[in-house]
């Protein structure tokens, strides 16, 4: 297969591969008001790349990109853009509006879709998923910028939707009308019967909206597992947050003998990895497609003039924060994701969580990743079955230690509560040798709690707060201060 072999390359020419596309983004936008103001073309190397043109943060672009939005060209990227993935909001409480270029639509978020069914087709040669329609769980759109402007804002799964090639809609469900509508009360029934009869052998989408669409499936057709309702289901093609919270629940709707998990790095600025191997959940990072990686050790994210570094001086096993430049004009954009490096040559990472979702209140560095395997393991190990949580610290007063605290809906909760609380605190100790160390003897902070959240809490809080439920909209798991999960509670 054609593109397998193109990723080949990545082992031995990664580093080539991402120096060319770098300096071919800076060729492509020179003449830009932003490739003017760093002297785009006096960039010789990555060196020059480093010295001459800032890291930054979206407030830093916030003004360019709103000019994008109201319609002037030439200011990030080439040309007038008329699409942006709106995302979640930046320190200052706005939303983010992601720039989704013509350019950035063809080579880097379509092709990425492309290469996950080119991994998965070399994966399982005997694939039968063209016999069929794929089932593609999208958001919607929501134009709320109050200026004139004829751009689409919305979740990024709206625009690829909105904008697709319209041959690939006489294979996919729902139609367009259906994967667009903003309200999921409307939303989740259309989709059951949009899909319910139809023979659909994959699908794509956030783990967690995408199954409760599978349970309204079942309910409806009065089905045990997913495959007596659609018996040529293979796979499901998944991103957007971890999949771990929700195996055991997965695990209960589908036939293991018959079913596939492929996992995606699809964000809103770009399609950047695919898990290429069923041996590691590990995703193989795409260096081709209009999109140069830089890396920030996790030592350096606080300072005020962080270090970046690209693919050639990453270390396996260390966590960073992930750096882009693409053809969407963000240029030594900081996205606020961290990743793992897992291997190299080629370079496949896992997704450790946000740069701001994390709890380092006493010390301990909780990472999203560490709560995940946490709760995953002790979920399967008790037969719990977990709907959604957020982690937040409790800080000590004089009269007692700090804590975590736990926001969790349960779908199945456990017999004992407590012996659930103290099993996920032993997990948690397992995969965080600083919370470990902090827990040690009690002397630091005492042993989590656990708050149970009424059953349709965190959804009825992401339509009071967010305005509509669905697609991309999801609640980080961990805070390091009090804010969203006293926020929450008051829902409860």
């Amino acid at each position: 297969m054609k593109r397998i072999k193109e990723c080949e390359r990545f082992a031995e020419s990664g580093l080539d591969i991402q120096l060319n596309q770098l300096m071919s983004l800076l060729q492509a936008a020179a003449k830009t008001e932003y490739g003017k103001r760093f002297h785009f073309d006096e960039i010789r190397n990555y060196q020059d790349y480093k010295r001459m043109v800032p890291l930054v943060r979206y407030e830093y672009l916030r003004a360019d990109v709103m000019r994008m939005v109201r319609g002037e060209k030439n200011i990030l990227w080439p040309g007038v853009t008329k699409n942006f993935a709106q995302s979640s909001g930046t320190s200052d409480g706005k939303s983010k509006y992601i720039p989704i270029t013509k350019d950035s639509f063809v080579r880097c978020h379509y092709k990425g879709g492309s290469d996950c069914v080119s991994h998965y087709l070399n994966l399982n040669p005997k694939s039968k998923i063209f016999d069929g329609k794929a089932f593609i769980l999208g958001g919607s759109f929501a134009n709320e910028v109050k200026v004139d402007t004829n751009a689409k804002i919305g979740d990024l799964s709206a625009n690829l939707i909105a904008n697709i090639n319209p041959l690939v809609n006489l294979v996919r469900v729902p139609n367009k009308k259906v994967a667009l509508l903003e309200d999921w009360n409307v939303k989740l029934p259309a989709l059951v019967e949009a899909s319910r009869k139809q023979n659909i052998t994959n699908i794509s989408g956030v783990p967690s909206w995408f199954l409760s669409v599978l349970k309204e499936v079942l309910k409806k057709e009065g089905a045990q597992t997913i495959h007596e309702v659609w018996p040529n289901l293979e796979v499901f093609f998944h991103g957007g947050i971890s999949f771990k919270p929700y195996s055991e629940q997965y695990a209960k709707i589908v036939d293991p003998e018959k079913m596939h998990f492929l996992e995606t790095y699809n964000a809103s600025e770009g399609f950047f990895a695919v898990q290429s191997s069923w041996d590691t959940k590990a995703m193989l990072l795409l260096l081709d497609l209009g999109v140069f990686y830089e890396f920030i050790p996790m030592s350096e994210v606080d300072k005020e003039f962080p270090n970046a570094v690209s693919l050639l001086d990453v270390e396996k096993g260390k966590t960073y924060e992930l750096v882009i430049s693409a053809c969407n004009g963000l240029w030594r954009y900081r996205i606020g994701d961290t990743v793992r490096i897992e291997s190299l040559n080629p370079c496949k990472i896992t997704i450790a969580g946000r740069t701001k979702h994390f709890i380092n209140a006493f010390g301990e560095e909780l990472m999203v990743y560490n709560a995940d395997d946490a709760m995953e393991q002790v979920c399967r190990e008790m037969g719990v079955t977990v709907e959604n949580y957020t982690v937040a610290p409790v800080f000590a007063t004089t009269k007692t230690k700090g804590r975590h605290e736990w926001l969790i809906e349960f779908a199945k909760a456990p017999e004992n509560m407590d012996r659930f609380a103290e099993k996920l605190d032993e997990a948690l100790r397992k995969v965080n040798s600083d919370y470990d160390a902090k827990r040690q003897g009690d002397l630091f902070i005492d042993r989590l709690s656990i708050t149970t959240a009424r059953k349709g809490l965190f959804d009825d809080w992401l339509l009071t707060r967010s305005g509509k439920l669905g697609g991309q909209r999801k609640i980080p798991r961990l805070s390091n201060d009090r804010k969203l999960i006293d926020d929450m509670k008051g829902f409860n």
